[in-house]
């Protein structure tokens, strides 16, 4: 399967979790009705002529059983979705994750963030935030997100202080290919649905235990047709039935999660090219005492999202989230005939040093061979004093602005003016101070230098955030004209940072074919066909090549002046809103398009990159 195939395959699966969970609160509601008919009517059961079961039929008690069991469902579904609403972290931090800062200096936090910010410049996604559980000794991590804009990575302390890097590397790899392959909003959801279904057990134990309380010192604990039994034995049907469904609701869990975890061991091994590292972190799991297991009280319901078996082993084998431990590893070393603990002692600085366009559209999703070293190195040659402000959230925002500041010294000088009404006198500073050695980047590393910019940006304070973005927008506006450089960051900060900040709503998918998006289509492939050409006839050869790759549609070269960047950005939001096997072809078609003679600038490359990343079709860098 490739990129696309898994978004696919990750929203039919939410289709049928949802049909499941639809199952699963009928059955809920007719065993819950059956218990509630047969205690309105159970004392009638101890006459002669026995209990009329005919009686038991009630439409109007079904009707109330189901309202207020179906609100339960609901309300608790809906609670922890809201809950969850804010993406990955959310979810760290109710597993007592602590934010790692993107400017520490603590060794071990500091060579996990350079792995995290390697893995995503070089498949092209943004960068995740880093959260460590401080308080687990166990080797485990995970990965959560609705998508690459708000996905974080999550690790535990034990994993942080024991793996050497390349091992790190390959759990991290792991992690990536939960990010790649849309596993994080099913899993969220999941979440979701056991928490609904939870709460008809939780009512229960708190009916049982409430009601036996009140009625245990009570005279009139053994009158016959007491109310307060009827309740009691209505909670504690009540707890029964939902755990049965808490169990169902985990099997489906644990079908959806298992094979996952063996295509993401497989992903892990094609990103870093070395299964060795991936299977030792799973062999110190086996020999560390406390294994994988997490002891944060959300561990139970989190426990699909996981590297590892953070919960213990399941005396059910068919309720285990993770394959068996000996078999993952298996498949990753074969002369393996044991699990044994290589060591697990903390590392120190000195133990942990480490030992054409078509390939590049569809390794879509993908890490390359070559993608690691390329970005390990294209990190590695920023200056250090830009690699400081980056990673220092009082100073990324001047990062940000340096770049944007135009190579022309009077609209540079406007920039500046400008930007002197709109952000603090230190930022300003700070910007002017900092341009002279931004201008000294190559055009591959000024990216890389926004992405980790960007990723520290969402430390700031989210009052300040809107006075940021204002001053962004008005550098951009400066000179009228929008470039390349100052649309691909506009375009990142705008995804990333505003779901973060809550501004605007996520895209969903909702058009499963290119008819109802045409002139949007258009719209892009007249963009790319134009770019870096000024001559209509190669113009109308490029958006031909792209055309041939979407079928029959129905759409024409638009003039130049109605192809701005603008305009294409406008058309890729609406774009946004198609379902995998359409961005598939979408993506296909704008590769096409600016590949038709055969030869791809480094222009076109950002240009396909940021037309594809705003598809959340992250596209890997290998030089």
């Amino acid at each position: 399967m490739n990129f696309f195939e898994y978004q696919e395959a990750a929203r039919r699966q939410t289709k049928w979790l949802i049909f499941y969970y639809g199952l699963a609160v009928v059955l809920i509601i007719l065993a819950l009705y059956a218990v509630t008919a047969f205690l309105f009517h159970y004392q009638e059961a101890a006459r002669p002529e026995g209990l009329d079961w005919a009686l038991l039929w009630d439409p109007a008690l079904l009707g109330i059983v189901g309202l207020a069991t179906g609100f339960l469902i609901l309300s608790g579904s809906l609670y922890k979705i809201v809950t969850l609403s804010a993406g990955g972290e959310s979810v760290a931090r109710m597993l007592d994750g602590r934010p790692i800062a993107p400017n520490t200096t603590q060794f071990q936090e500091k060579r996990l963030l350079n792995v995290v910010e390697e893995m995503a410049i070089a498949s092209g996604t943004p960068i995740p935030r880093v959260f460590v559980l401080d308080q687990e000794a166990g080797i485990n991590a995970f990965a959560a997100g609705f998508s690459t804009k708000d996905a974080v990575i999550g690790v535990t302390r034990g994993a942080m202080e024991t793996l050497t890097r390349d091992e790190l590397q390959g759990v991290i790899g792991h992690e990536f290919s939960h990010i790649l392959n849309g596993d994080m909003r099913l899993n969220i959801r999941l979440i979701g649905v056991l928490n609904g279904i939870l709460v008809i057990a939780l009512t229960g134990y708190w009916m049982f235990r409430i009601i036996a309380r009140s009625s245990s010192g009570g005279s009139s604990r053994n009158k016959k047709g007491n109310p307060l039994i009827v309740v009691l034995l209505l909670g504690l049907a009540m707890m029964i039935i939902g755990y049965i469904g808490v169990f169902f609701a985990r099997l489906i869990k644990s079908a959806v999660s298992r094979q996952r975890e063996f295509l993401a061991d497989a992903s892990a091994v094609q990103f870093t090219r070395n299964p060795g590292g991936l299977a030792d972190a799973l062999k110190k799991i086996g020999g560390l005492m406390t294994g994988s297991r997490l002891q944060a009280p959300a561990a139970e319901s989190t426990s699909h999202l996981f590297f590892a078996n953070g919960v213990g082993t399941s005396f059910i084998e068919l309720l285990a989230t993770h394959p068996p431990l000996d078999e993952r590893i298996r498949r990753l070393d074969p002369q393996f005939t044991g699990v044994s603990l290589p060591g697990t002692t903390p590392l120190t600085e000195a133990d942990s040093a480490t030992s054409s366009l078509a390939p590049l559209v569809s390794s879509a999703g993908t890490l390359p061979a070559a993608a690691l070293p390329y970005a390990s190195n294209l990190v590695n040659t920023l200056p250090a004093l830009l690699q400081d402000a980056a990673r220092a959230p009082n100073k990324a925002q001047a990062v940000i602005f340096g770049l944007l500041l135009d190579a022309k010294p009077e609209m540079r000088r406007k920039q500046l003016a400008d930007l002197a009404g709109r952000a603090p006198p230190e930022l300003h500073l700070e910007s002017e101070t900092l341009a002279p050695l931004l201008d000294t980047l190559s055009r591959e590393a000024r990216p890389v230098l926004a992405s980790l910019a960007t990723t520290t940006l969402k430390e700031l304070n989210p009052e300040l955030y809107p006075a940021f973005r204002e001053a962004v927008m008005g550098l951009i506006a400066a000179d009228s004209e929008v470039s390349l450089f100052e649309y691909m960051i506009l375009r990142m900060m705008l995804r990333n940072l505003d779901p973060h900040f809550k501004v605007g709503t996520r895209p969903r998918p909702r058009h499963t074919s290119l008819k109802p998006v045409q002139e949007e289509v258009g719209t892009v492939l007249s963009a790319l066909a134009w770019f870096g050409t000024d001559t209509p006839a190669e113009a109308a050869q490029s958006f031909s090549a792209g055309q041939r790759e979407l079928g029959e549609v129905d759409i024409d070269l638009l003039p130049a002046e109605q192809a701005s960047l603008k305009a294409m950005d406008t058309a890729l939001d609406r774009l946004a809103e198609t379902t995998p096997p359409v961005k598939a072809k979408l993506v296909a078609a704008f590769a096409a398009t600016v590949s038709r003679d055969g030869h791809i600038t480094p222009d076109e490359a950002e240009a396909l990159r940021a037309a594809a990343d705003a598809l959340d079709c992250p596209l890997p860098r290998a030089g």
